[in-house]
This record gives structure tokens, sequence and C-alpha cells, in this order.
């Protein structure tokens, strides 16, 4: 089990997105055969994003080409570069769970949905990481495929008085940074919580920034303990739903244990159906700052009837 110090932790520099080094070599026959071979190496950035369209019902709506397509980074038309349809790409997934107290009601029926949520999502090419949040914030099982050995993780979860959302959120993105890039690889945080972040350290606004140095889509499910205004921490609801809307995931409500496997079933659907478009990012010297996307739908039928749901942007690394 390892335990994740939150103290003192400082913002990571940024994380590299996939890089593909483009070698141009000099012709074989030179007129000077004494002259040596020059390389030139250009670096490009290729940027990844997970793109969900739906119908006025909330339904996924497949079948659409890369031609339906057009994105932009900070307003200028990018070239699309790749587009997969209802997305094969792996996943690495991490699903961090809130062990404080204000959320417990049926350990039973949550583990369980857990469980199934791992078998309906896992493929060979994907990868598991489980943490659990109270006071502090452990890693319970690192990244794996091994399907027994998350179950034995959801068996061992620690509770404790308070919630450290935002460390989890800051914590479960580093981790997910540090997972391969190749293959179009999709990041997933999925949080199991109530929103209320009562543990001093990371910040809202650190933790989001962190997650989108990742690359990574926000799902959260939000414990519901109690309907009425008076008691619901509100705020750290509509922390959540930011989560999702400036990553690319999602939120759902969940007013029942018995609710979670349906709720957890939709984010399966929900990356079962994505695409995914990538462009090559104009290069800009030394540039860190956060660019901004935006992805529009060519024919103006289909963009008054469909939505799109998608990360605003992303951090430069500045190489």
């Amino acid at each position: 089990m390892r335990v994740f110090a939150i103290a003192g932790m400082m913002l990571a520099a940024g994380i590299a997105w996939g890089q593909a080094p483009i070698e141009r070599r000099a012709p074989s026959q030179q007129p000077n055969q004494d002259l040596p071979l020059q390389t030139l190496h250009v670096e490009t950035r290729l940027v990844n994003v997970a793109l969900n369209v739906a119908d006025a019902t909330g339904a996924p709506v497949g079948g659409l080409g890369k031609d339906d397509f057009e994105i932009f980074e900070d307003g200028k038309p990018q070239k699309i570069a790749i587009f997969e349809r209802e997305s094969t790409s792996p996943l690495s997934v991490v699903l961090a769970l809130d062990g404080s107290e204000s959320i417990l009601r049926n350990e039973h029926l949550e583990k369980e949905a857990a469980k199934k949520f791992v078998k309906a999502l896992l493929r060979d090419q994907d990868e598991m990481d489980v943490m659990t949040f109270s006071d502090t914030v452990r890693e319970v099982v690192s990244f794996t495929n091994d399907k027994s050995r998350i179950e034995a993780g959801l068996g061992s979860i620690e509770h404790g008085d308070a919630t450290a959302l935002y460390n989890a959120v800051y914590l479960a993105s580093q981790r997910l940074a540090e997972t391969s890039a190749a293959n179009n690889r999709r990041r997933v945080l999925v949080l199991v919580t109530d929103g209320g972040d009562t543990v001093k350290g990371v910040r809202y606004t650190q933790a989001l920034e962190q997650a989108q140095r990742a690359g990574v889509l926000v799902y959260s499910l939000i414990i519901v303990p109690i309907e009425a205004d008076a008691g619901r921490n509100t705020g750290g609801e509509h922390a959540l739903m930011q989560f999702g809307m400036d990553t690319g995931g999602k939120y759902y409500y969940v007013n029942d244990a018995k609710d979670l496997a349906p709720a957890l079933a939709k984010v399966s659907d929900d990356l079962r159906t994505q695409y995914v478009l990538g462009y090559y990012a104009p290069q800009r010297g030394r540039d860190t700052s956060f660019r901004s996307i935006s992805i529009r739908m060519k024919d103006p039928g289909l963009a008054a009837k469909y939505g799109l749901r998608y990360r605003t942007g992303y951090y430069a690394n500045g190489k």
C-alpha cells in the first residue's frame, strides 16, 4: 500500500505530450562523399482529444466521420491527423473512492457496484489503479490489468472522518501522468464521493490544473446524502461538475447505493462511445501556457441537433 504525503507538495511543471520526432536525412548520393550526412530533428506534439457526441435526449451518436468535424486551438483551425470512431484505444483508469464517514450507507452494495464496473470496463489493453481518500489519500492497488487484484483492493478500503477530495484529484492525476501515452491512450479518473472537501492542502484550482496537464477525463459520481438543501455541500457538487466540464468528463447523481452500479455502467458506456481526434500542435518555442481547444460540426444542421463534450484545453510543455 502506498501512502501519499500531501504537505509541501508543489505543482508539477508539466507533462510531456505524445511526441513524434521526424527525421530528415540527406539523399544517399552526395556530390561530395567526404561531407558527413546531417540529420535535422523536428519535434512535433500530438494532442489527442476524446469527444462525446449526444443527441437531445443525451443518447450517444455514432457513425460520424472525420470530415464531420473541425478542431481549433486558440481559435485557429488545425488539421485533424488522427480520427477514431467508437474508440478502442487503451484506457488508464484511476477509481478513487471516498472513504469518509459522510457517505457510508451501504458499503457492501458500493463495493459490489465497483466490482461490476471493473469487470465490464477492463479489456486486455486497459489498466486500473484504485485509490481511497478520507483523512489522507491511499493507493490500495497500483496500475494493473489483474481483475482479482483490483477486487481484493476494493475489500481493503480504510475509513476516516475527513474528505481529502482535491488532494485525491491532484495525486490521481499525477499517477495518470506517469502512464504511457502510446496508442492514443485515454486517461480517466472516476470519483465516487459526496463532493465535500474538508482537508487543508491542495486547492480546487491546483487539482484542476494537474488534471488538465495530465489530459485526464474526470467522471464524478456524486453521492447525495440528503435531498434537502440543508446538509448538502452544493459548493462541492458544483466543483465536481466543473471538473467534468473542463476535462471532457461527466457527472452523475447517485441518490441511493443501489443506483451506483447503473451510474458506473453509464461511465463505461460513455468511454466506449467516444471519438478520438488528434492534431499536431503549433510550435511556439518554450511556451508553457494553457491553450484552448474547440471542436465544431461542419454541418449547421448537425450542429443544431447534437451536443459535443470534450476537454477545453491543455498546457503546453514548453519543449
